[in-house]
């Protein structure tokens, strides 16, 4: 397993300490429950299968990183990519106890791999494509890195109106640290949009794109375990709600509590989502 060291700098900053890490890596039993079957769709849609070299861009703890390991299995290898040492530290270690010997980590910055052209059959990029801050650009790069008829898959978050138990935390903080939401530019909110995120993969030069999208569904015991998941797993809303003082902070949960309520009944909490997979060929 190799490292270097990227630039590191704007949206992405927020998901590079070592506290970012840990509590991403708490919440990946929500994320598997939520999305395991959308992250399965993923790795057909890429094409990923036996003896496969893989990469894995924006990989984060590795999850996804560990399903595609499992299917390529010794005779393939998954190469995860982040701009997080400390992200690319949990995967390794998650791929360790897994006894996946297949997976290598390597801190690198979407926008420009360090890798040789044509070099992989297969790539993926699961809720990471949206932060970076010029996405046709590291479509661009895994084109490059993608043999040819390769498939990269790729999956992002719709529409704020669809997440709710995503967007209504972050729309309440932002209201009351006096930011706009959802903020223009890079971030959890970009190319949400199934014709703005075909729209890149075209002109990153990628043919045969598809989108679709995937209705889930995010499942806690009570609010106290949804609210428990966002302060571990959503960087965003954590970094607005630091901005407000102690008074408005209070005031931001409460709210926020207050409005989630309404996802509660016999079965516990439970809020829709939409997820958007896209894919095209190198």
């Amino acid at each position: 397993m190799t490292t270097s060291t990227p630039e590191r700098s704007g949206p992405s900053n927020v998901w590079v300490s070592k506290d970012v890490a840990s509590g991403w890596q708490s919440g990946a039993a929500a994320r598997g429950q939520t999305l395991g079957p959308a992250t399965e769709q993923m790795l057909d849609l890429a094409g990923v299968r036996s003896c496969h070299r893989v990469l894995d861009v924006g990989a984060g703890t590795g999850e996804q990183t560990l399903l595609a390991a499992q299917r390529v299995g010794p005779g393939g290898v998954v190469l995860a990519t982040d701009i997080s040492p400390s992200m690319l530290d949990r995967a390794r270690e998650a791929a360790h106890a897994a006894n996946l010997l297949n997976v290598q980590t390597r801190v690198m910055d979407a926008q420009h791999l360090e890798l040789e052209s044509g070099s992989f059959d297969a790539a993926i990029a699961r809720l990471s494509l949206q932060f970076v801050p010029d996405p046709e650009r590291a479509l661009a790069e895994v084109r490059r890195v993608l043999k040819p008829g390769g498939r990269f898959a790729v999956m992002v978050i719709s529409t704020t109106e669809k997440n709710p138990y995503r967007a209504i935390p972050q729309a309440i903080a932002s209201r009351l640290a006096g930011r706009q939401f959802p903020e223009p530019g890079p971030g959890q909110w970009a190319l949400n949009n199934p014709a703005a995120l075909s729209d890149v993969y075209r002109r990153a030069g990628f043919r045969e794109v598809e989108v679709r999208p995937v209705i889930v569904a995010w499942c806690f015991p009570s609010v106290a375990d949804a609210r428990r998941n966002s302060e571990e797993s959503q960087p965003p809303l954590m970094k607005l709600l630091a901005e407000l003082s102690e008074r408005d902070r209070a005031a931001a949960w409460s709210e926020i509590d207050r409005v989630l309520q309404a996802f509660t009944g016999r079965d516990g909490f439970q809020a829709p989502g939409e997820f958007l997979i896209a894919v095209g060929t190198s």
